[in-house]
């Protein structure tokens, strides 16, 4: 949350019931990129075992990033 926020991003991040996280970031193509590689490196004790990537048309649907619950 914070890092997106850093890089200017929008959207959200979630943890989902089968146990990964799914992030939807709006935001400048090297401000993605930047948010992917420390998404790979994942927070001090998170395990990153596999990413999928899929991209689409950003619609500016969000005002800020957040975490949802």
């Amino acid at each position: 949350h914070a890092k997106a926020s850093q890089l200017g991003l929008t959207g959200y991040v979630r943890n989902r019931p089968d146990g990964t996280v799914e992030i939807v970031a709006e935001g400048t193509s090297q401000s993605i990129q930047h948010l992917l590689e420390w998404a790979r490196q994942g927070p001090p004790a998170a395990e990153v075992q596999q990413m999928d990537v899929n991209y689409g048309t950003a619609n500016g649907e969000f005002g800020t990033f957040s975490i949802e619950r």
